[in-house]
């Protein structure tokens, strides 16, 4: 089990990324992945989101994406997939030069989140970026 980031390390993590790609991004307002890229986009930050099945269509002023080797450099990717599936979001990531990788609540692989960390990324697991944003004032 790895040592989770302290508040002070997401905090900085939160305020230091711009550009944050959200794998599994929905369409339907209803979703938990829909509600928080709206929200980290009024928070400023520019997000792209990634669902291969909505792929080409608008969403937050921005192209929705196949996949991450669709987007280019990103700061962030926000993981919204099961743990099982998350792993190769994970390799993705690091394959495009991600700087972070964020698994949401729930999604947790601790291989994974290791494989991320001996890449040189920052890993945040079974946390909400919508959560800690104002749990941390920021």
């Amino acid at each position: 089990m790895s040592t989770p980031m302290t508040d002070a390390e997401i905090a900085s993590l939160l305020t230091r990324v711009k550009t944050i790609a959200v794998v599994g991004w929905s369409p339907k307002a209803d979703r938990p992945s829909h509600g928080v890229a709206a929200f980290l986009h009024r928070r400023g930050y520019h997000v792209i989101p990634v669902n291969p099945g909505q792929a080409g269509k608008q969403a937050l002023g921005e192209t929705v994406r196949a996949s991450l080797a669709d987007v280019g450099p990103v700061d962030m990717v926000d993981i919204f997939r099961r743990s099982e599936e998350a792993g190769a979001v994970v390799d993705q990531a690091i394959a495009i030069g991600a700087k972070a990788v964020w698994m949401q609540l729930g999604v947790i692989d601790e291989a994974a989140a290791e494989r991320a960390r001996k890449a040189g990324l920052k890993v945040v697991m079974n946390r909400c970026p919508a959560i800690e944003i104002p749990r941390l004032g920021l």
